[in-house]
């Protein structure tokens, strides 16, 4: 298990350390996945204390449906920007 000394807990959120500008670029590629999901979780909580209706069920298969496109789409453009034969 990895050890965390109180230095690094001090400084982990320091101002100084922004994201860098490729990890600002990868959270924007996954940000329709994100939202898919986020949206999958709230059509999932809605039926949290009730029994599902007949439309929740449908919102609930229409938010797995775009997720599952989303990852696709994902994992397209990410296959699309590695060089042939896998990892960089």
């Amino acid at each position: 298990m990895d050890q965390i000394t109180v230095a690094e807990a001090l400084t982990a959120f320091e101002p100084w350390m922004e994201p860098t500008v490729a990890e600002l670029d990868a959270i924007e590629a996954e940000m329709p996945l994100i939202t898919a999901e986020v949206e999958l979780l709230d059509a999932q909580l809605i039926t949290l204390d009730r029994t599902p209706t007949e439309l929740d069920t449908r919102r609930i298969r229409r938010a797995r449906r775009r997720v599952l496109a989303a990852r696709r789409d994902l994992t397209n453009r990410t296959a699309a920007v590695l060089p042939p034969g896998g990892a960089a």
